[in-house]
C-alpha cells in the first residue's frame, strides 16, 4: 500500500499545474517551440510557385541517372523523412555509408548531413544528385533533361521571373529548400512549450525533466532539440565497432583535422520515434537502446530502466503532426528527354 501510494502522490505531483508551470520555464531556458510560420531561408525568398515546383522536384527520379531514385526515395515523407534503413540504396542497387536523416524540420538545422558539410538544405539538395553511390547525375544532365518538358520550363519561368536562364541546377537547389522549409511538425511538446499543461504526459514530464537533469540536452537543444553543434560519438565511453564503424571517422572526412575523428553533428530528435534505425551506422533499431547507448558513450551513466522509459516517453512527445501532402503530377516526357541509364562509373 505504502508503494502505491508514493506512486500515486508521484503522479499527482507530476500533474499539478505548478511543477508543469515550473518544468516549462527549465525547458523554456534550452528549447524552443517551432515557428508558426515558414522559416527564412538565406538567399532564396520562399515564395509559393518556388514551393510547387520545388514538391514536383523532391518527387521526381529523373533527377537521378536511372530515372529510379527521388529525394523522397530516402527521405520518404510517409515514413518520418527517411527511408527507414540502415543506410540508404541508391545508384546500381549501391549502399551508402550512412544512415538517412530526416527531411522533416531539417531547414532549422545549423547544417547537414551527419557531418555537416553543407551549409542549407539548397548545398544539401546538389549532393545526393550527384553522388555515385545515391543518383549519380550531373548538373549539365539534370538541366537538359529539365529543359526537355515544357511544363517544367513553365515552372522554372514562374518560380524565378527575373532570371535570364531560370532552368537551371542552381534553382533547382532552391526550389527543394523552399519545399523543404515548409515541412515543419508541431508536437504534443510545442504545446506544452507554449502553455498547454496537458499536452505531455506524466510520464513525458518526468522524461523530459531527466532529459534535462541528465545532460542529454546539453547537445540535444534548441528548436530542433538538437541539429547544432559538433560532438565526438563516445564522449565518454567509445561504441564498439558495430555501433561507430572505424572506417567512418565522422567530420574529419570535412576538415582533415585529427581531433575532428568521429565527430558528428548533434542529431536533432524531431520525429525520432519514427525514424528508427538510429545513429549514423544505423545499427540500432529500439529507441530505448539507443537512449541508454547515448547514457553510457555521451554521458557516462548507466541509465535505469526506469529512467530509459521516461526519456523514451519523452522523445515520443517530439512526433509531430505531419503535413498533408497532395503527390504531384510531373511533367511529361518528350523525345528529346535524356533516357535512364543504370551504368555504375567506378574509379
Amino acid at each position: 500500500m505504502t508503494i502505491a501510494r508514493t506512486a500515486i502522490a508521484a503522479l499527482l505531483l507530476f500533474s499539478t499545474p505548478a511543477f508543469a508551470n515550473e518544468l516549462r520555464t527549465k525547458a523554456a531556458e534550452i528549447f524552443r517551440p517551432l515557428p508558426s510560420t515558414i522559416p527564412a531561408v538565406k538567399n532564396n525568398k520562399i515564395t509559393p510557385e518556388k514551393i510547387e515546383l520545388g514538391k514536383a522536384l523532391f518527387f521526381d527520379p529523373r533527377l537521378s541517372a536511372s530515372g529510379v531514385f527521388s529525394c523522397n526515395s530516402c527521405h520518404n515523407l510517409a515514413t518520418g523523412g527517411d527511408d527507414n534503413l540502415e543506410t540508404s540504396i541508391g545508384h546500381g542497387w549501391q549502399k551508402g555509408p550512412r544512415n538517412s536523416p530526416t527531411a522533416l524540420n531539417s531547414v532549422l538545422n545549423e547544417a547537414q548531413f551527419w557531418d555537416g558539410r553543407a551549409e542549407d538544405l539548397k548545398a544539401q539538395a546538389k549532393g545526393p544528385i550527384q553522388a555515385g553511390v545515391e543518383m549519380a547525375n550531373t548538373p549539365a544532365q539534370v538541366e537538359k533533361t529539365l529543359n526537355s518538358m515544357p511544363k517544367y520550363v513553365e515552372w522554372f519561368k514562374s518560380a524565378f521571373p527575373d532570371e535570364m536562364t531560370p532552368v537551371s541546377f542552381d534553382n533547382m537547389a532552391k526550389a527543394i529548400e523552399a519545399f523543404e522549409a515548409t515541412l515543419i511538425t508541431p508536437s504534443p511538446f510545442d504545446a506544452f512549450l507554449n502553455g498547454d499543461d496537458d499536452a505531455l504526459s506524466a510520464d513525458q514530464k518526468k522524461g523530459l525533466e531527466a532529459f534535462i537533469d541528465k545532460g542529454c540536452a546539453a547537445c540535444h537543444s534548441g528548436v530542433n532539440v538538437g541539429g547544432h553543434g559538433y560532438y565526438p560519438f563516445g564522449v565518454v565511453e567509445k561504441p564498439g565497432a558495430d555501433i561507430l564503424p572505424e572506417n567512418d571517422k565522422g567530420r574529419f572526412g570535412v576538415t582533415k583535422t585529427a581531433t575532428d575523428a568521429y565527430v558528428y553533428r548533434a542529431s536533432p530528435l524531431r520525429n525520432i520515434a519514427l525514424t528508427a534505425p538510429y545513429f549514423h551506422s544505423g545499427k540500432v533499431w529500439e529507441l530505448r537502446q539507443a537512449v541508454a547507448i547515448m547514457g553510457s558513450a555521451q554521458l557516462g551513466q548507466e541509465l535505469t530502466d526506469q529512467e530509459v522509459t521516461y526519456i523514451t516517453a519523452f522523445l515520443e512527445s517530439l512526433t509531430g503532426t505531419l503535413p498533408q501532402i497532395t503527390y504531384p503530377i510531373l511533367p511529361a516526357e518528350t523525345p528529346a528527354t535524356p533516357r535512364p541509364s543504370g551504368e555504375v562509373i567506378t574509379k
